[in-house]
C-alpha cells in the first residue's frame, strides 16, 4: 500500500477544500469583486497548493527515505529529516 493510499482521506479532503477556492476564484471574477478579493483568495489557493505538495512530498521521503535509510544509515536518515523541515518553511 502507497502512503498516498494511506493517506487517501486527507489528501481528498485537501483537494476539495482547492476546489472551493478556485470555485471562489472563479465567482469573484464574475461578480466582478475588487483585485484585492480577488489576490486574497489566489493567495488562499495558493497556500493550499502548496500545503498539498508538501504534505505527499514529506510522505513521500519519510516513506521512501526515511525508514529505508535509518537502518542502515543513521546520519543519512537525519539529512533526510532536514529536508522535510526546508521544505516546510519553502513552502509555508
Amino acid at each position: 500500500m502507497t502512503h498516498t493510499i494511506r493517506q487517501k482521506t486527507k489528501l481528498l479532503n485537501r483537494v476539495r477544500r482547492i476546489r472551493g477556492l478556485v470555485d471562489a476564484i472563479e465567482r469573484a471574477l464574475e461578480n466582478e469583486a475588487d483585485c484585492e478579493q480577488v489576490m486574497h483568495v489566489i493567495a488562499a489557493c495558493r497556500g493550499a497548493m502548496n500545503g498539498l505538495l508538501t504534505e505527499v512530498v514529506e510522505d513521500h521521503i519519510q516513506t521512501h527515505l526515511i525508514d529505508r535509510l535509518e537502518a542502515r544509515e543513521p546520519d543519512s536518515a537525519q539529512a533526510a529529516e532536514q529536508l522535510i523541515d526546508v521544505l516546510r518553511r519553502y513552502f509555508k
